[in-house]
């Protein structure tokens, strides 16, 4: 099983920039596809990007042109670069790997308006 540690969340003003990532440790992310997902209070949990092992990319709409997924395969970690944030995306951040179904415990990212 594969443990993962999202960092880089915080308080944001609205237009400004944060960059998540996920750690794996105990397995390396291999060819996996990895995703990140979040969820905003009341709401349920919802995909943000994802990206699979060639570095195809895919975004949920709300996102697109403003968010960026990356991997480095050498460091074992899946990065969100999070630009132009709106006060619609808090939420808690959290990373994924869809095949094993491992989840991180998530990152708080708040944006002020």
């Amino acid at each position: 099983q594969v443990r993962l540690a999202e960092s880089g969340g915080g308080l944001v003003q609205a237009g400004g920039s944060l960059r998540l990532s996920c750690a794996a440790s105990g397995r390396a992310f291999g060819t996996n596809d990895l995703n990140w997902y979040r969820q905003a209070p009341g709401k349920e949990r919802e995909f943000v990007a994802g990206i699979n092992w060639i570095g195809t990319r895919t975004y949920a709409d709300s996102v697109k042109g403003r968010f960026t997924i990356s991997r480095d395969f050498a460091k074992n970690t899946v990065d969100l670069q999070m630009n132009n944030l709106k006060p619609e995306d808090t939420a808690i951040y959290y990373c994924n790997v869809p095949t094993s179904g491992d989840w991180g415990q998530g990152t708080q990212v708040t944006v002020s308006s």
